[in-house]
């Protein structure tokens, strides 16, 4: 079992420490090891294309990463009070937007946009000489349907978790529902939305499928890299593959720390 399981992670990870290795290669051609080198990672990000694709995707993963704590926490806040079968229809369809193919969210998102675009477009231009189109906001809205989700689960899971008594006992000094909901029960949920937060902002980061839809003229920086493949995989491209994975693995594991700490405070 042992060899089997050591079988199975370096056929998952071989390709990524390939990508993190080659991306080191001193040579313009990506297979083909010259030696030693940081050079592309300083031309990576000295090229404006990529600074501008990486600015719109940290726009993008920030203004996702704040909508989705706000609304995620209102979810899991709302659904905590609701009981019977209203309940089960509103955790299935949190589980469903999680489990829903990304392409699909992206088709139907298209779709959508689409046909609102058809209906809003000749009243505005019209009135206000103005046309909406798709952009940054459009990317922005369809990442933060799926990641409510993502955070309404883990605000749903420390809620489950709050010692009730903390609560009763600000009732009974007659605090007012906001005061306990800001003194009391928003501390304590703060480690679950701040990690629920980190991961919307890495899910939104490294996307690809659903911004392809739904991004219009702007290019994040997972676009421009597919983009730029289709001419041929280059150290540049490993380099900015390996930057997104790092910062990926670095988001992921605070927000683990984040959890874990917080389980041991409550």
């Amino acid at each position: 079992m042992r060899i089997y399981a050591s079988l199975i992670y370096i056929f998952l990870y071989a390709p990524i420490a390939l990508i993190v290795a080659l991306s080191f290669n001193a040579g313009k051609q990506s297979m083909v090891w010259t030696g030693f080198s940081v050079e592309w990672y300083g031309k990576a990000f000295s090229n404006p294309l990529i600074t501008e694709a990486l600015g719109t995707s940290v726009m993008i993963a920030l203004a996702t990463a704040v909508l989705s704590a706000i609304f995620g926490t209102m979810a899991a806040l709302g659904l905590e009070r609701t009981k019977g079968w209203l309940r089960i229809v509103f955790d299935a369809l949190i589980y469903i937007a999680i489990m829903v193919p990304g392409i699909v969210i992206g088709i139907s998102s298209l779709i959508t946009f689409v046909t609102i675009f058809d209906v809003v477009n000749p009243a505005l231009e019209a009135l206000f000489n103005l046309r909406l189109r798709m952009g940054m906001w459009s990317v922005i809205a369809t990442h933060v349907l799926f990641n409510i989700a993502v955070v309404a689960l883990m605000v749903r899971a420390r809620l489950q978790g709050m010692d009730r008594s903390l609560v009763e006992a600000s009732e009974d000094l007659y605090a007012t529902p906001m005061g306990t909901f800001r003194q009391v029960v928003l501390p304590l949920l703060a480690p679950s939305i701040l990690a629920g937060a980190l991961l919307a902002f890495t899910f939104s980061f490294e996307d690809f499928i659903i911004a392809f839809f739904v991004a219009g003229p702007d290019v994040t920086l997972p676009i421009y890299v597919f983009s730029a493949i289709r001419r041929g995989v280059t150290p540049e491209i490993n380099a900015i593959g390996t930057v997104v994975l790092l910062t990926s693995l670095l988001l992921l594991l605070i927000a683990q720390w984040i959890l874990q700490r917080g389980n041991k405070q409550a």
